[in-house]
């Protein structure tokens, strides 16, 4: 007896037609293609322009246009030394590091808190948390200025690192989830022990939060690392400009040195750049990760 099903009797959904096929590929492939050509135009322009002199900018020949020297890093040049790019890398890796550590080490004692520990008033706290993503930081720029000035801080690199490790609420929901999914037996056997709440904290909960700790790392150095407008509006003096603010130097009252900048902006992209390419496994881990748990 033939066990092959006759054609009519095979699920209608298990053959696709060629031609539906041949859409959707065309489809999925020309979208990507599409989304390549949008991120990566822009980063084109930024490099040709940085190779070309002044006059090849402004002679109208357009952003795409091949520079007359490829090997022309004048630019490049001019960009570290007026730019003062050394001293704004020095600023930048000061602030990252003091925001990064308070932020990983206050971040992770607040979903440590909220947790573990049932309180009054804990789900107002989660509420207020979510509240405060949803109010735009623009509008309460006076009064923070305000406090921060009324500190003495203002003009000084403490400023912008008061604000980064006291605006983040995204790695506190992070830790949250890393943290739901280690077991309370660990805590409880520590506490059998004779652990403190802090030593539970320290000796057992942050360890286990190495994914989490190179996610927020890496996604608040980022956003720390590309940040224009604190630095600017907090750290107005030449000698405590930023990576960010650093390029804002080329533009005068009468136009702006675009070849410049453009040269300036490739620096400034390149760290950015290798520690993505580097570090992009423990980004996509840490998100999976955290969705999951």
């Amino acid at each position: 007896m033939s066990s092959v099903v006759p054609p009519s009797r095979v699920p209608s959904g298990s053959r696709i037609p060629a031609g539906r096929r041949l859409l959707s590929r065309t489809f999925t492939y020309g979208s990507l293609v599409i989304a390549s050509l949008v991120v990566l135009t822009p980063l084109v322009v930024v490099f040709l322009t940085s190779l070309k002199t002044s006059g090849e900018v402004t002679d109208g020949s357009g952003a795409l246009s091949l520079p007359r020297h490829w090997l022309n890093f004048d630019n490049y040049a001019t960009a570290f030394t007026d730019g003062h790019l050394l001293t704004a890398f020095g600023n930048t890796a000061f602030i990252l590091f003091f925001s990064i550590t308070a932020t990983v080490i206050i971040g992770s004692m607040t979903a440590y808190a909220i947790d573990r520990y049932v309180f009054r008033g804990r789900k107002l706290v989660m509420g207020l948390f979510l509240v405060a993503t949803l109010v735009p930081g623009v509008t309460t720029q006076v009064a923070t200025f305000q406090v921060v000035n009324s500190f003495g801080l203002f003009d000084t690199r403490w400023a912008p690192i008061l604000l980064y490790m006291g605006t983040d609420i995204l790695s506190i929901y992070i830790f949250l989830q890393f943290i739901r999914g280690i077991p309370t037996s660990l805590d409880e056997a520590a506490r059998l022990d004779g652990a403190n709440a802090w030593t539970v904290y320290w000796k057992i909960i942050l360890p286990l939060l190495k994914p989490a700790v190179a996610t927020v790392v890496i996604i608040k150095g980022i956003t720390v690392y590309n940040d224009f407008y604190i630095p600017f509006l907090y750290m107005p003096s030449e000698d405590l400009g930023t990576m960010s603010t650093a390029l804002f130097r080329f533009k005068g009252p009468f136009g702006a040195h675009w070849e410049n900048i453009s040269a300036g902006t490739v620096l400034v992209i390149v760290p950015t750049l290798i520690a993505f390419l580097l570090l992009q496994r423990h980004i996509y881990n840490g998100f999976s990760q955290g969705a999951t748990k």
